[in-house]
């Protein structure tokens, strides 16, 4: 058995054709939807990027009391179990933040790894005597941030040396995913992990892609700010054209992969998981982005096509389970044969594949750290939010004590007392530190930058788009009780429930 985890970053699943997409061309993903088995009601868990990742090597939620930050010594990684059963694994990312301070030791948990270089913020090439009057013309004024070391500046840099589609660092994680997939075909026990950036933000694509929507002449703008929707302004239609470009040249990727499955013949003894980490705002809820707004579906529900070997004639179908990201780990377990004794509410999504009627789980949750927690039972949808965002009863619990750019600080540290059984940290004793509202996670990812923090139900069976909350629903009662069992399930500190009024 081999197994392939393909990890794009920010995709809206509302932009596929399988799951009801109709302004771009999909045809790879629609391929991939008829060799795999579609899942209608796959959610995230912890959010966003590397806390989706750690719900990925741990099976477990951990919103409910750390913001972004690298594994844990008390984590225990399924790349590490998979070791531990002989069964090799190997990362190839151009997803630049895993070699940051607040995710440093992701990557190791992998027998080897590739980076790719250039993506977004990526500090790639040096920005020593930029040449600024040549990207005040290039860039549109919005998209124009010359101060040293931010991201914006970081990334005009790189995009001098990204011209070509084999320039692109997606194009080239493909490249060397196919080599190892050549390589390694007639070998058994490994898997690898194919992750792109891309269609993260900056919108970038090849030139081939943007000139289908013909923006060729046109400053460029392809980096939407994590903020409300204007209707009404031109530069909207830009970004999405720019999105739509670089959907397509995802596709693209994705169909090389599936071309070497086909020519290798390799799905007989090969499962292939292809998901997303969280999806992103297109103007859907008047917003752009992420992190800020309410964690509706755009963002929440995400695409997932599953490959087994043992269930290929149920290619081409769906399933209504209720899924989340965390259901990976005991999913790659149980593909080698390998005991699962984590302490989690992950499901394997193997039975699912077998038994359409199962539905794993009758419950999820899922949310940001300090923000609400969200739960869905695959008809309603239930967002509840402190009454006082600015509440200081929040706390971070962490032995690894970074944040996404900087190791917390002094002030931070000077407030941090140790406590023990916490279930969470398996009996570690770990640091508990106050949330500092000067930290700069506080505002971009954390609840100091979140708005419309109104408690709201859904029924998504009338209202899929999540546009009319229902008004004193009974359900609301019912949900709200699930999700405190949901967070003594998923071991959240005391001073959770209470910050939510439980």
């Amino acid at each position: 058995m081999r197994a392939i985890l393909l990890i794009f970053d920010s995709l809206n699943r509302h932009v596929l054709e399988n799951y009801g997409g109709q302004d771009v061309d999909t045809p790879n993903f629609n391929r991939l939807a008829q060799r795999t088995v579609t899942f209608d009601r796959h959610y995230v868990g912890s959010l966003p990027c590397m806390p989706a990742r750690r719900d990925i090597h741990t099976g477990r939620l951990s919103f409910l009391h750390r913001s972004w930050g690298p594994l844990e010594p008390f984590d225990n990684s399924v790349f590490e179990t998979l070791r531990k059963n002989q069964v090799y694994s190997h990362l190839i990312t151009d997803h630049y933040h895993y070699f940051e301070d607040g995710a440093g030791n992701y990557h190791t948990r992998y027998d080897s790894y590739a980076f790719l270089r250039g993506q977004e913020g990526d500090k790639w090439v040096p920005t020593l005597n930029p040449p600024i009057d040549k990207w005040r013309e290039q860039y549109h004024e919005k998209q124009q941030n010359f101060t040293p070391g931010s991201l914006q500046m970081q990334n005009m840099a790189n995009r001098e040396l990204i011209k070509d589609e084999s320039d692109f660092s997606s194009t080239q994680c493909f490249d060397e995913a196919l080599e190892f997939i050549d390589t390694y075909a007639k070998v058994d026990d490994w898997v690898l992990q194919i992750e792109t950036f891309d269609p993260h933000e900056p919108f970038l694509a090849p030139p081939g892609y943007r000139a289908e929507y013909q923006l060729d002449d046109q400053p460029t703008f392809d980096w939407p700010h994590y903020d409300r929707y204007i209707d009404g302004l031109p530069e909207n239609d830009l970004l999405r054209q720019n999105y739509k470009a670089l959907i397509r040249h995802c596709d693209t990727q994705l169909g090389r992969l599936l071309d070497k499955l086909d020519e290798l013949d390799i799905w007989d003894d090969t499962c292939l998981i292809a998901t997303t980490d969280h999806g992103f705002l297109l103007g859907e809820h008047e917003w752009w982005a992420k992190n800020r707004m309410p964690c509706f579906n755009e963002v929440a529900n995400i695409p997932l096509f599953v490959h087994h070997p043992d269930h290929k004639e149920q290619a081409g179908t769906r399933r209504d389970a209720l899924t989340q990201t965390i259901d990976i780990m005991p999913t790659l377990l149980d593909c080698f044969g390998c005991h699962n004794d984590f302490d989690s509410t992950a499901q394997s999504l193997l039975p699912a594949l077998s038994d359409p009627k199962d539905n794993l789980r009758d419950v999820l949750i899922y949310g940001y750290f300090g923000g609400a927690v969200n739960i869905t039972d695959g008809r309603y949808t239930y967002m509840r939010y402190p009454e006082n965002m600015s509440a200081t009863n929040l706390n971070e619990y962490t032995l690894m004590p970074a944040h996404m750019l900087t190791p917390f600080s002094r002030e931070e540290l000077s407030e941090a007392s140790f406590c023990e059984n916490n279930a969470f940290a398996d009996g570690f004793p770990v640091m508990r530190i106050p949330v500092n509202k000067d930290s700069h996670w506080f505002s971009s990812h954390g609840p100091g930058g979140m708005a419309d923090c109104q408690s709201v139900v859904f029924d998504l069976s009338v209202d899929p788009g999540q546009l009319s909350p229902l008004v004193a629903s009974p359900v609301e009662e019912r949900l709200a009780i699930e999700i405190e069992k949901q967070m003594k399930l998923n071991n959240a500190p005391e001073e959770a429930f209470a910050r939510l009024g439980f």
